[in-house]
């Protein structure tokens, strides 16, 4: 593609060499370069692509788009802008021809209930026949294929290959989650969303590598709602005017507020044997009847959310009732029957925060016990062991402490730091480091009543030890239990 109509839409200076240049790639890895490449040197946190550019022209490299002057020889074209992070965005968006025009985009933002909404949202649309693409904290699913996620937003250069491959293959709808890291560092510049969704918001991802305070939090969110065609937010939140401030978009809200455009009406909680769900009655701009197969009172307002943007998509009564109770998110309570007189989820709670939530959602069912099985990862703060070990000593009736992703520790050594943070509380507890044996371990001596949540793994389908991960599916693992059992028992 020629170098003029990668840059249309950018504000640039050309420091030296020619206009008139065939571009043949567009990356930011230096190790991806190859002739003809146009290489962005962005500025990351571990490293400076600035650094890289005498390297990069040497493989080939025809383009350089940088802030700041770099050496290079007289054959290479230099371009100045000033930010090369949303440069990348814009020439991301032109070298794939702006896939996202052909495409309505949903974005949704906010601390927590950004995975759910989207899987909600897919399942409705999908249901009232639209195709729908997903990006997310887990995955990345175009057509029938699942690419895993490393990030919850993607680089700007993925997003854009991702929308170029839905297109192709036939989606109209794409429904993705935008962080605040995603929001800040230019990773969805370069096309309007359809519709902005905004979940809430507590402080979170504060510190050196991400925001430097909670105001800057609140301002990341903010953008996407000076990005979008429709906002559509949580009308509860307190912070919702400073999520507004110089917001672009038509406005609708939700929640249980009387204020609210599309409001949840006399919300209870559902408990059958093996089973918890929310059902409420849906009032303002739709109304009926809802229930819902994911316990917790944050779930309903994941409901009111996906609801209210396929209401914009013509969706049905019928349709959208039907898809909430077949929506299912791999690894966000997600439960697997077991044994009608207990239940049995998995969940991805992975800090003291989340797992106060969880646990707190769970007590309100009233269980006979609550029992939680959870380990921490190596090598991360040992202060979030602590943490976590008090909450589930504080919470749960009996704790089980297993292994998580080890990685170069001891997993002996994590459960002494989890021990550590439950024996400050009063809280019964277990220490069963093999992860299938601790599993086994909680189906065994479950009894009548309780609710036995497996948390800290969630989606993972691996365990990391030494360096190397191997296949661990707590699905699997609960399904090789019950095989085992039941050989044992014929």
């Amino acid at each position: 593609m020629k170098l003029t109509k990668l840059l249309e839409r950018v504000t640039y200076t050309c420091l030296r060499g020619s206009m008139d240049v065939e571009v043949t790639d567009v990356v930011n890895d230096s190790r991806k370069v190859k002739e003809g490449s146009l290489f962005l040197c962005i500025r990351g946190a571990v490293t400076d692509g600035h650094k890289y550019a005498a390297d990069v022209v040497k493989k080939g490299a025809s383009v350089l788009v940088v802030e700041e002057p770099v050496e290079t020889g007289p054959d290479v074209t230099v371009i100045q802008v000033q930010d090369t992070r949303m440069a990348m965005a814009l020439i991301a968006a032109a070298w794939y021809e702006y896939p996202a025009e052909k495409l309505k985009v949903i974005g949704v933002t906010g601390t927590k209930g950004k995975t759910t909404t989207t899987y909600m949202v897919k399942s409705i649309l999908e249901s009232a026949g639209y195709k729908v693409g997903l990006i997310g904290t887990i995955e990345a699913v175009i057509g029938e294929e699942r690419i895993p996620a490393d990030n919850t937003t993607p680089e700007s250069v993925t997003i854009q290959e991702y929308f170029s491959r839905m297109v192709k293959a036939g989606c109209q709808v794409v429904v993705m989650e935008v962080s605040s890291q995603g929001l800040m560092l230019h990773r969805t510049a370069g096309f309007l969303f359809e519709i902005g969704i905004f979940t809430n918001i507590e402080p979170d991802h504060i510190g050196p590598a991400e925001h430097a305070s909670f105001e800057d939090y609140l301002e990341c969110k903010s953008r996407l709602f000076r990005q979008c065609k429709v906002g559509i937010l949580n009308g509860d939140d307190a912070h919702l005017e400073k999520i507004l401030e110089g917001h672009t978009c038509s406005v609708e809200t939700y929640g249980f507020s009387e204020r609210a455009d599309l409001r949840a009406v006399d919300a209870h909680l559902v408990t059958r044997p093996g089973y918890l769900g929310a059902a409420y009655s849906l009032r303002g701009l739709l109304n009926f009847d809802v229930e819902i197969d994911i316990p917790g009172k944050f779930s309903v307002y994941n409901s009111l959310a996906a609801i209210a943007i396929c209401r914009h998509f013509k969706v049905s009564e019928e349709g959208i009732k039907k898809a909430l109770k077949e929506a299912k998110v791999k690894g966000r309570i997600e439960m697997v029957k077991v044994s009608d007189a207990f239940t049995l989820m998995i969940d991805y709670a992975h800090n003291a925060m989340a797992l106060e939530s969880l646990l707190g959602t769970l007590k309100e069912y009233h269980p006979h016990r609550l029992v939680c099985l959870f380990g921490c990862g190596g090598n991360r703060s040992r202060l979030r062991r602590y943490e976590m070990g008090e909450v589930s000593g504080k919470m749960a009736d009996l704790t089980i402490i297993t292994s998580d992703n080890p990685r170069y520790e001891k997993p002996e050594a994590i459960i002494d730091d989890i021990v550590t943070g439950i024996e400050k509380t009063d809280g019964k507890y277990i220490r069963i480091t093999d992860r299938k044996e601790a599993i086994a371990y909680a189906i065994h001596h479950g009894e009548p009543g309780d609710i036995i949540v497996l948390a800290g793994k969630g989606h993972e389908d691996y365990q990391e030890i030494e360096g190397k991960k191997y296949p661990m599916d707590e699905r699997v693992l609960i399904q090789e239990i019950l095989r085992e059992d039941a050989a044992r028992r014929g």
